[in-house]
């Protein structure tokens, strides 16, 4: 018998529904405890070998924000110069990050290096301590939306030149550039299937073997 209630699996089911890859934010700033709250979330996310090799970067000063946008918007207009014709014409009305407007950034990164967990499942397949990093964003994610927080992932960036920005360990790998924040607007629609870039999948295709 399960431990958690019909209520809750809806909320959770709902919760899901309404994680948004956000964009748009408000420039309100965000409470230090409530952050703190949703950070936590990264100690309660499993692990291989109970490695735990994520590691969090406050991107809060000037010149480490500036050049974070620098580098997305250099990465960006590479981007769009990839596609042609109508691709790249809804590619450029597409609103691809919230570094702006975001009261809150993080840097994500894996330590490749951890001596945390003796390698533990990761010696077939190193690769995991980065899934196990992107298992805890999901948790993060989740958490700060149930507080009505907004999540932006911004991938479009050089993770060299950011690296290199923002003084880190040769032996961390940037999985993530996260912004926080208020969201403008809520929807449990992915704004990329409301513009027409990508339709989402309504059925899981599970392949037997």
């Amino acid at each position: 018998m399960s431990d958690f209630s019909q209520d809750f699996r809806s909320d959770l089911l709902r919760l899901m529904q309404w994680r948004r890859d956000v964009r748009r934010f408000r420039t309100d700033p965000v409470d230090e405890a409530l952050l703190s709250e949703c950070l936590s979330s990264f100690l309660l996310a499993p692990s291989v070998g109970l490695s735990e090799p994520w590691r969090v970067i406050r991107v809060q000063s000037d010149a480490a924000r500036a050049a974070a946008l620098a580098n997305f918007e250099t990465a960006n207009a590479e981007a769009l110069a990839s596609y042609a014709e109508d691709r790249a014409a809804l590619y450029a009305r597409l609103k691809l990050s919230g570094m702006r407007e975001a009261p809150v950034q993080l840097a994500i990164y894996c330590d490749d290096a951890t001596p945390k967990g003796a390698g533990l499942g990761a010696a077939t397949m190193p690769e995991m301590r980065r899934y196990s990093v992107v298992g805890a964003i999901t948790q993060f994610w989740l958490t700060a939306r149930s507080h009505g927080l907004g999540v932006g992932w911004v991938s479009i960036l050089d993770p060299v030149q950011l690296n290199a920005d923002l003084a880190v360990p040769e032996d961390w790998s940037l999985i993530a550039y996260l912004c926080v924040g208020w969201p403008e607007q809520l929807s449990d629609t992915p704004e990329l299937a409301r513009i027409g870039w990508e339709e989402r999948d309504t059925t899981l295709a599970v392949q037997i073997r």
